[in-house]
């Protein structure tokens, strides 16, 4: 939607997946179905489903997150990692879980002004059709792995707003890993990072290349 596939499938095979609780993955009530360990379970059942040994994985916010959970549960089936707006620090999720209402039809007033000019009518389809006790469930608080970081010695692209409040988190994570760089987008917020894809697709094929 935001011109990602466009730019890349011209350099990979693009293999997209909705995360549990979301598009038309399983959406569980339970919280603990949605622990790190599990959602890294998904991407991979994902590629051993379509026979795919080793991949390139990008992610970005809650997908970002994702990856690094890969990087610990999964590191030998990733040639890279290109995250984000995202670390492996713990994070109290409770402003966003508190913020949910009760009718999906309140969802898309509540999350148009974060995305102002972006968002668009397909987001708002999207939205109604949430189920918003799966949206509290996997909401929940994220626990501290940050000793991934020094492992991942595979190569790693991380990128974030200089609006973005998670900037200095990820200087942070850029420090401690072996073979990683950032790139910073300057005055993007955490939405627009994502949504103006043009900004960082170049430095995204780049990588991709060098990575072969």
């Amino acid at each position: 939607e935001y011109g990602y596939a466009e730019g890349l499938r011209q350099h990979r095979t693009l293999v997209m997946l909705d995360a549990r609780g979301h598009g038309k993955s399983d959406k569980p009530h339970d919280a603990a179905q949605y622990s790190l360990e599990h959602r890294a379970a998904d991407v991979v059942a994902v590629l051993d489903d379509i026979d795919i040994r080793t991949a390139d994985f990008m992610g970005y916010s809650m997908g970002g997150w994702i990856g690094f959970g890969l990087a610990k549960y999964a590191p030998g089936r990733f040639r890279s990692f290109i995250l984000g707006g995202a670390h492996p620090f713990a994070e109290d999720m409770a402003p966003f879980r508190e913020r949910l209402p009760m009718d999906p039809s309140a969802l898309p007033t509540l999350m148009e002004p974060a995305f102002g000019i972006y968002f668009t009518a397909g987001q708002r389809q999207r939205m109604v059709a949430n189920d918003l006790k799966a949206l509290v469930a996997l909401t929940t608080d994220r626990d501290d792995f940050s000793e991934v970081l020094a492992t991942m010695q595979m190569p790693c692209l991380l990128f974030v707003g200089t609006a973005d409040p998670r900037l200095a988190t990820v200087r942070t994570c850029i420090e401690a890993m072996p073979n990683a760089r950032c790139v910073e987008l300057p005055d993007l917020g955490h939405v627009a990072t994502f949504c103006e894809s043009t900004y960082i697709l170049s430095d995204v094929t780049a990588f991709l290349s060098g990575v072969g």
